[in-house]
């Protein structure tokens, strides 16, 4: 089965990417989730994202197409990466998004994914 973890972190995680006294460990947390993930086989797909600021936020509403730079001021938690996993069952998805960094101080969503519909007979 496969299932996408979703890595959330406050904006204060996301600070630390570029503080010099805080960068090296956080790269280096998510350098070795990200080479243990990888290690193991279970990784289909995954990408870390850029920050929130540079986010273009899209919306249509009443026809309209809505734009909005970077992501919406009441957002607690920002989107920071994924992977997309396939592993036996969610107890394993679960044990996987335990080891992120991401959970220490934000969340991981643990998602099942989508199966491609079935063919309609023409």
């Amino acid at each position: 089965m496969q299932y996408m973890l979703i890595f959330q972190e406050p904006l204060s995680e996301f600070a630390k990417r570029d503080d010099p006294a805080q960068a090296p460990a956080y790269w280096a947390a998510w350098g070795a989730y990200v080479g243990t993930i990888q290690a193991s086989g279970i990784v289909v797909n995954g990408d870390g994202l850029q920050p929130p600021h540079t986010a273009t936020m899209v919306q249509v509403r009443h026809g309209k197409r809505l734009v909005q730079d970077g992501p919406f001021a009441d957002t607690k938690e920002h989107l920071g990466g994924y992977f997309v996993i396939e592993v036996p069952s969610l107890d394993v998805a679960l044990d996987w998004a335990e080891k992120s960094p991401a959970a220490l101080a934000g969340t991981v969503e643990v998602r099942p994914i989508l199966p491609p519909p079935p063919q309609i007979a023409k």
